[in-house]
């Protein structure tokens, strides 16, 4: 960075932790700089969400990385912003058939899987199981065990995330993680192993502590007690 940018303040705007898939993997970005950040929670569904918001983002979604007067918002724009603040810490891979596999995946992330987003919301403070899962949440889970596999594969021995240490595929993926382990969705050993990395990572536990010490209830990311199925 030049002088100048350094000297720029840094403040993300994110949602409620327990619920916010997409304000986790901004913020894991900032977080990972290990810059100095300060961080804006605007609580989820409140009037006090719709009062600010506007003038925060210009899309009104979280999250969004304010860094002196310019505005990042889409947590991959995120991560990718922040890579230029910290260039000497770990991304994306220095490979290029790796590199290409990592931009690809988390591409399929970003766009991807809306069965298993729509009927399994993120939720750090909620646990179910014994779930079944209807065919389109099914075939989502198929394809991030297969990625998972894949990529484990390919990494052994380079490091316990995706292509070895962890960068921003595992942002990406990090939610996804958490959301296998709240619906306690079965995986393969290799991705067990992986979710575990990725859930102990510093970070992610950071998070995931304070999201267990919110109050708030967003009643549309809750799923009932005796529920049966996903989706």
């Amino acid at each position: 960075m030049d002088n100048h940018t350094d000297r720029m303040p840094l403040r993300i705007v994110i949602g409620t932790k327990t619920y916010s898939s997409w304000s986790l993997r901004g913020w894991l970005a900032i977080a990972h700089t290990g810059l100095s950040f300060t961080e804006h929670k605007l609580a989820l569904d409140t009037p006090e969400f719709f009062d600010q918001i506007g003038d925060l983002s210009p899309t009104r979604c979280v999250p969004v990385l304010l860094h002196g007067d310019r505005k990042i918002w889409d947590s991959l724009a995120i991560i990718d912003y922040c890579a230029r603040l910290a260039p000497e810490m770990n991304w994306w891979p220095d490979d290029l058939a790796a590199y290409g596999h990592a931009r690809s995946i988390t591409a399929e992330m970003h766009s991807g899987f809306m069965a298993l987003r729509r009927y399994a919301p993120m939720n750090f403070r909620g646990r179910w199981s014994g779930l079944s899962l209807n065919p389109p949440v099914a075939r989502d889970v198929q394809r991030i065990d297969q990625i998972w596999q894949e990529c484990r594969a390919a990494s052994a021995g380079a490091g316990n995330f995706l292509f070895g240490p962890f960068g921003a595929a595992d942002m990406m993926y990090a939610p996804v993680a958490s959301r296998f382990a709240t619906y306690d969705i079965a995986a393969s050993p290799a991705s067990k192993r992986y979710m575990e990395a990725v859930l102990a990572h510093p970070l992610v536990a950071r998070w995931a502590n304070a999201a267990r010490r919110e109050k708030q209830e967003v009643i549309q990311d809750e799923l009932p007690k005796d529920i049966k199925s996903l989706g």
